[in-house]
């Protein structure tokens, strides 16, 4: 496939830069408070819920840093592209579960953290 077809980069190349775009977006406005935060992007989460998690598959996840470890955002590929309608409400709910964790993780809410937060783009 030519490097010019939207078709040569895989579907989990195209989800990563989504997570990739919702990130630097983010570290922009809160920079210092992301610093040594790591983001992810696995394919399904594991089947064992967090404590705070209540029905349904989650879509992300805050690890708080912990024995050395930082702090970890994840985002769940599969469950997000499955509730998305389309590449512009996949790109608008991959920014939403990005700015969620973000704002789980700064004990702060999720309008606060993107004023952006909730609106189809």
């Amino acid at each position: 496939m030519p490097t010019t077809m939207p078709a040569y980069r895989t579907r989990a190349e195209r989800f990563d830069d989504l997570v990739l775009d919702a990130v630097e977006r983010l570290e922009r406005r809160w920079a210092r408070q992301l610093d040594g935060t790591e983001f992810a992007v696995e394919d399904v989460p594991p089947s064992n819920p967090a404590p705070w998690e209540r029905g349904g598959v989650p879509l992300g996840r805050y690890f708080p840093a912990d024995a050395g470890l930082p702090a970890r955002i994840v985002v769940y590929r599969r469950p997000v592209e499955s509730r998305a309608s389309d590449p512009v409400d996949l790109a608008d709910l991959v920014r939403d579960v990005v700015v969620e964790q973000v704002a789980h993780m700064l004990g702060r809410s999720p309008e606060d953290v993107d004023p952006d937060y909730g609106e189809a783009h």
